[in-house]
């Protein structure tokens, strides 16, 4: 899915076309595409507070689309992500260890 959303956000940018959004966000530069990445991000969280499925799944592919063009633009492919995943993969994380979670 991101792979897919990738290769189309790299395309357009070789490749411009007129009218594009993509191409919009690419001239506009990354702080447009960052700001994207955040509105839609905020658009997750409150759809998912509201427990709206369709809702969630439209903002999802949203902040999707927003990140593989903020991918596309900063040069980081989702193999990089990947690869990051996977170094993650079983490792056993303490909650002490985090000092954004909260414990009670």
């Amino acid at each position: 899915m991101i792979d897919e959303l990738y290769k189309q956000a790299v395309a357009r940018q070789k490749e411009p076309k007129a009218g594009s959004y993509t191409n919009y966000l690419f001239d506009k530069g990354l702080d447009k595409i960052l700001k994207k990445v955040g509105e839609e991000a905020t658009e997750v969280v409150i759809a998912a507070k509201n427990a709206d499925k369709a809702e969630i799944a439209n903002e999802t592919a949203d902040i999707f689309y927003h990140i593989a063009v903020m991918l596309a633009e900063t040069g980081v492919t989702p193999a990089d992500v990947q690869a990051v995943l996977d170094e993650r993969n079983g490792k056993q994380s303490n909650v002490h260890d985090r000092p954004e979670i909260e414990t009670y």
